[in-house]
């Protein structure tokens, strides 16, 4: 149990305990299935724990020359890579440190594919496909819109791959279930199954919330296991982030001040919605808090408001079993995964520290911030 009384407000706090629970269950479906499971950079990518990922698999997709050099440097692996776009200036360096490079259309393979065959480097290139099916009903998240830019269409296709694809990478899911996966397959093997026997894997890309209370593990696990036996010859990658730090850890804020307008009672905190956890502005969705539940009519209830100037940097409402006071904790629950890949400096506001509550029951301070950081940033 964390003391997060014992924490520097504020502070993004990561539970290695949990942490573990999550890496665990991963890696069970990874030997029940055979398939390889990598962890998704662009939703968490907080290296000083990645001792203890490697504990539990090995590999990782990047999406950008700086992901793909953190998997090389502190992962010590090569990356699955894919972007939406490669450019001139970086793809040497992204070849160098990547396993498989996966190119958005057609176009970006022939522009860089004559590079990876006149390399000595033993790179395998792949696809995306775009089936043009998704579950997602949230449009800023959903790859399948209609006139989406990520991935090929099978129209443009024909009956034969481009010399040189060996993989194709499809995402269409997030925070999804086993459910959502099963129909998604449906929609790939519509549309791009008679690819299948052209290539060496096929990568399913992530949001698979094998982690989440209430998913069907078991069903998951089959769904995998029937689909390998159909297509023996094919490697199954799968690529969740979120799944890999799903309710593990915490931001901890304090409440600053207390402002009232036209009977709203606000908590002004020492963290913003929009500088530390912008999702909550752009799905948009309002995180929970310990200790607290939603507005309860007729008891006191209070907006959380954030300390940049934007003025809609606020969620609410909640309702506490007390009235707040200057100087009390606010834990906002599960705010590791994209959170801290996506925290700016806006209005140049203080950055929360980062913390590990270890497997001792100690607090860890990783990392703090201040001027110099925001400086660096601004040039």
């Amino acid at each position: 149990m964390i003391d997060y009384t014992t924490i520097p407000s504020p502070c993004f706090v990561l539970d290695e305990n949990r942490l573990r629970k999550n890496l665990s269950l991963i890696q069970s479906v990874k030997n029940a299935t055979g398939v390889e499971i990598i962890m998704a950079f662009k939703a968490f990518a907080m290296w000083s724990v990645f001792p203890i990922i490697k504990e539990y698999i090995s590999h990782t997709t990047a999406s950008s020359l700086s992901e793909a050099l953190l998997a090389k440097q502190e992962m010590g692996t090569l990356a699955h890579t894919y972007a939406p776009v490669y450019t001139d200036k970086e793809f040497q360096q992204i070849m160098a440190c990547s396993s498989h490079i996966t190119f958005n259309s057609i176009t970006q393979f022939n522009r860089f594919y004559p590079q990876i065959r006149a390399s000595k480097q033993v790179v395998s290139c792949g696809l995306r496909i775009n089936p043009e099916f998704s579950g997602v009903e949230t449009d800023l998240y959903n790859p399948c819109a209609k006139g989406s830019r990520l991935g090929v269409v099978a129209d443009l296709l024909g009956d034969k791959l481009p010399e040189g694809v060996e993989g194709l990478h499809f995402h269409t899911l997030c925070e999804s279930d086993s459910f959502d996966l099963e129909q998604t397959l449906a929609a790939v093997e519509t549309k791009f199954g008679k690819f299948f026997s052209q290539i060496k894997w096929l990568n399913m890309g992530g949001g698979h919330l094998m982690t989440r209370e209430g998913y069907n593990v078991e069903h998951f696990i089959g769904l995998l296991k029937n689909f390998k036996a159909k297509y023996p010859h094919l490697q199954i990658i799968l690529e969740p982030g979120a799944a890999f730090v799903w309710q593990t850890g915490e931001l901890l804020a304090t409440v600053q001040d207390i402002v009232e307008n036209n009977g709203i009672t606000t908590a002004m905190l020492d963290v913003s919605f929009a500088c530390h956890m912008p999702d909550c502005l752009e799905m948009p969705y309002k995180p929970n808090i310990l200790g607290a539940t939603d507005a309860v009519p007729g008891k006191k209830a209070y907006r959380m408001g954030g300390n940049s100037c934007l003025s809609g940097d606020f969620v609410g409402d909640w309702s506490f079993s007390k009235e707040l006071q200057l100087g009390d904790r606010i834990v906002f629950l599960d705010m590791i995964h994209y959170t801290l890949v996506k925290t700016t400096m806006f209005n140049g506001v203080t950055h929360p520290s980062i913390g590990l509550w270890t497997s001792n029951n100690q607090f860890k301070l990783i990392r703090t911030f201040g001027y110099e950081d925001y400086k660096n940033r601004m040039s």
